[in-house]
């Protein structure tokens, strides 16, 4: 087998290979650092070619330089490249949502522009998993997820802490956030995880459960970083910014570093050493708790955390026992373990959910003891490093019963201290993370077929540009505006393609043209994208076939939606080999979201869409007017910021996301692509039908400059 290229994904969040500013905010934590160190591992193994970390472009006064560097070299082997995709400056990742299409298409525009072909796609977290998801069907390509954390975990803790639902979803958008994980692992070949927990305990809420595409490596650690205390670190700075908190700072530390996120659970620690005078006793507690200057800076979520923090303090006048600095440099991390480890003292990561707790590993690899919550992966680095003790994170006397444990005897701190430092170097060390890597990915590479080659272009077809529309919901209904519109369409003829993409049959698309004087199109997308067929002929292409018959077994979806009520089966002229439609009755019907559970607990992963709020179509994952589209500009090198798009039913969105220009015809079935409002290239018509269009063309010039127009400014 050739060496291989691999494709990372990690979209939020700020990544760079020197310095990494983790605990910055809630997005720029143990993720971050474990993409860049597995990236560099993988690097250095002879079976890999190439390794390339993809994750956004940030260009913000706020943040360092680095991060608007499109290229970043990590080693001879890897790199990472930052992408363009919504804002220029930095934003957390529940406002990422609606930019990751855009994400998506500048990473295909990427590898197109420098001639590469990926071997697989590896996506970390949820918005990575669908952007992942994404350009793994857009390629043909296996994808590899790696989850970090769940949706559905988190959202099962935050209600037990006390949050309520809307606040949950306001703040997190975690109903977006768990359809994104259930498309991802029912589109991913095979998921990593860092425990035998995150597999059974966490990933087993997931409709898409299929544990046996999951793969348990646990992630490694630099050893080089992270060593037993030497005495330098009694002399560092950020020894001087602790002790300057502390009445006694020769008392062992209880030591916790974490993001200022509510999950992260500080407030239930410093409440459990408020309450125990026999804690306070015999340690001080130091929170690093993330790098700040203003406390009102920061996000609401950091700064109610903080704000309790400084109130539970008071509340238990812990003055003189507490340490929280405001600053430390990525640099400073493995000083603060080594300092907690020299004290005699305790790490302790009360998490309210870890799905892994690399924190854990770099304290065990400092010689320091751990207490940490039974929740996830904790579970399996304290089973195999034997090294402390798991707790309740919501019970405080538990929490305080076991650092006094740590803490109050000398001989058992020893043992703890001795078997962390075995465990690590023999379960936690990267060169064996990425070697038990590349033995997982290997058996998902040698069925692959090769990858497709863009054939010949066609001279009528060698555009710069390209206009897609529907059939019934843009053109039909209105035939003044539609003799206007064919007359504009053919005096560009020759500059433009012109493509139709439409729910209907290829004999029903052709027929209905030449009903109503439509111009023959360049490119014909049938049956909602199952189909592509290309003029004069118009027939079908088999590539196209062979791409999206992955994952596609007919006959079980039919198992699943024939029996449902408000379900009925469409007529067999509206059926295709990779389309099964039906009338749906929304009075009657289950909803979207649960049909979609319902498929995805029968082990399908497919497209389904519902348009004209009647129909309800079925395809493959890999099958859409939106992924065809893709396809047509891949094929024949039309950039996709030259293709305007138009249309009017949720058949379409897919369509209109990411780098396409589009516009939302004002016809009744608009309702259906409302969510796009805010989406940046998407203009809503105020006309309907192909005067809508027509409304567009003139609204990017597209038949001139071809693009958006600048935002007027404030």
């Amino acid at each position: 087998m050739n060496p291989l290229y691999i494709l990372m994904v990690s979209v939020h969040g700020l990544i760079r290979g020197r310095d990494l500013e983790l605990g910055r905010d809630a997005d720029t934590g143990g993720q971050t650092l474990y993409a860049v160190e597995l990236a560099r591992a993988l690097a250095e193994l002879p079976g890999v070619a190439r390794v390339d970390l993809m994750t956004r472009r940030v260009v913000d006064p706020h943040v360092g330089p680095d991060y608007a560097a499109p290229i970043e070299v990590l080693g001879p082997k890897a790199r990472i490249v930052r992408i363009d995709a919504g804002p220029v400056g930095y934003i957390r990742k529940e406002e990422l949502w609606d930019h990751l299409d855009s994400f998506a298409d500048n990473v295909l525009a990427f590898l197109r522009a420098e001639g590469l072909s990926p071997d697989i796609v590896h996506s970390h977290y949820a918005d990575a998993g669908y952007v992942g998801t994404r350009l793994a069907n857009l390629l043909g390509l296996p994808l590899v997820h790696t989850g970090h954390s769940l949706g559905r975990v988190k959202r099962r803790r935050l209600i037990a802490s006390g949050v309520k639902r809307d606040v949950i979803e306001a703040r997190y958008h975690m109903a977006r956030r768990v359809e994104a994980e259930e498309l991802t692992l029912g589109s991913a070949s095979l998921v990593i995880a860092s425990t035998a927990n995150e597999v059974e305990e966490q990933y087993g809420l997931y409709d898409h459960y299929q544990p046996e595409q999951m793969r348990v490596i646990p992630p490694g650690t630099d050893l080089k970083r992270f060593m037993p205390p030497d005495g330098s670190e009694r002399h560092a700075p950020i020894a001087t910014d602790v002790a300057r908190f502390l009445n006694d700072p020769a008392k062992p530390m209880i030591l916790a570093m974490s993001r200022p996120d509510e999950r992260k659970n500080i407030a239930t620690l410093v409440q459990a050493y408020g309450e125990s005078t026999e804690l306070q006793e015999c340690a001080n507690l130091v929170v690093v708790a993330g790098n700040r200057d203003d406390i009102r800076d920061l996000d609401s979520g950091a700064q109610s955390v903080l704000g309790d923090l400084l109130l539970d303090i008071d509340r238990y006048d812990l003055y003189g026992k507490v340490a929280y600095p405001k600053h430390h440099r990525h640099n400073e991390v493995p000083v603060l373990y080594r300092l907690a480890a020299a004290s005699g003292g305790v790490f302790v990561n009360p998490a309210l959910t870890e799905p892994f707790g690399l924190t854990l590993i770099e304290a065990a690899a400092s010689g320091l003891p751990i207490v940490a919550t039974s929740d996830g992966g904790p579970q399996d680095i304290i089973g195999n490093c034997h090294n402390g003790y798991l707790i309740d994170p919501l019970n405080t006397e538990d929490m305080a019963a076991a650092l006094l444990r740590v803490l109050q005897d000398q001989g058992n701190w020893m043992k703890l201290a001795r078997e962390g430092l075995r465990g690590v170097q023999q379960h936690y060390a990267w060169p064996a993370h990425a070697r038990a890597y590349l033995a997982a990915v290997k058996p998902l590479l040698e069925d692959r077929r090769p990858t497709r080659q863009p054939p010949s272009r066609r001279p009528m077809l060698y555009h710069d540009r390209a206009l897609f529309t529907d059939l019934d919901q843009n053109l039909l209904g209105d035939p003044e505006s539609l003799t206007e519109f064919v007359k504009v369409v053919r005096e560009h003829r020759k500059c433009a393609s012109f493509g139709i993409a439409t729910g209907r049959s290829l004999e029903s698309a052709l027929k209905v043209m030449r009903r109503y004087n439509i111009p023959m199109p360049d490119v014909l997308i049938t049956s909602l994208g199952a189909a592509i067929h290309f003029a004069p002929e118009y027939t079908m292409d088999l590539a196209w076939t062979r791409h999206i018959d992955y994952l596609w077994t007919p006959a079980a979806v039919r198992a699943v939606l024939d029996e449902l009520p408000g379900l009925k089966r469409q007529p067999k002229s509206e059926q295709s080999r990779f389309k099964i439609s039906y009338y749906i009755d929304r009075q009657v019907a289950p909803s979207l979201e649960e049909i979609n559970r319902l498929l995805h607990q029968g082990d399908q992963t497919v497209n389904v869409t519902l348009s004209f709020g009647q129909f309800l179509d079925v395809l493959p994952i890999r099958a859409s007017k939106g992924f065809a589209v893709r396809w047509f500009s891949d094929q024949w090198g039309v950039p996709l910021e030259q293709v305007l798009v138009a249309g009017g039913s949720g058949s379409d969105e897919d369509m209109m996301r990411g780098n396409t220009l589009a516009v939302v015809v004002a016809n009744r079935h608009n309702d259906e692509l409302r969510a796009l409002a805010e989406v940046e290239r998407i203009y809503f018509a105020q006309a309907g039908y192909a005067r809508g269009i027509l409304e567009a063309i003139e609204h990017y010039d597209f038949y001139g400059a071809c693009r958006v127009p600048a935002k007027e400014a404030a």
